[in-house]
């Protein structure tokens, strides 16, 4: 098993934080994972991805050169950053943000990303967890128990409930469509 994830947004979404969560499940799980992450000069507005690998077998070379699967949060993103995907590749777009996603791919998926971040928790800023639930539920590449306990390990403290709110509802997402 190999998985390659590509999330990518908007400076200040919290995919590179939800790569990060990403490649610490899998090693709570006891696979090998790689993480990176890039984003634009800007500190928040521009555009930023979070690549992480997932895989059984060791890693030999440490870059998504086509993610299986590509979270894009905007439209900026899903411009950019689909460009590489193929025949095999699984788009997840945040409906609130993204309408048309250029080049080739297997399935477009999209979901309410930022609406059910807001319904489940009050803020859009829980998204990137939300999304997480969604690539986890939709790959299956880490476990429930080892995802959680990622995210728990890395919100701030006072959030853990309304981020397994989150978690949960990413999850519904994928399993309720």
């Amino acid at each position: 098993m190999k998985h390659n994830f590509r999330f990518s947004g908007t400076g200040g979404q919290g995919l590179i934080t939800a790569g990060i969560i990403l490649a610490e499940a899998a090693i709570l799980d006891g696979k090998e994972a790689v993480q990176s992450q890039s984003y634009g000069p800007e500190a928040r507005g521009g555009s930023s991805k979070a690549e992480a690998i997932i895989s059984d077998d060791p890693i030999r070379f440490g870059r998504v050169v086509c993610p299986d699967v590509l979270l894009a949060m905007s439209q900026e993103a899903a411009s950019k950053y689909s460009k590489d995907c193929n025949e095999n590749s699984i788009v997840i777009t945040d409906s609130l943000f993204v309408t048309e996603v250029p080049g080739i791919y297997k399935e477009r998926i999209d979901l309410p990303i930022t609406h059910t971040a807001v319904d489940a928790c009050g803020k859009s800023l829980f998204a990137n967890i939300v999304a997480l639930g969604a690539v986890v539920a939709l790959t299956h590449c880490v476990s429930d128990e080892a995802l959680e306990k990622a995210v728990l390990n890395r919100v701030p403290k006072g959030t853990e409930e309304a981020n397994k709110k989150a978690l949960q509802a990413g999850k519904d997402l994928i399993t309720k469509r």
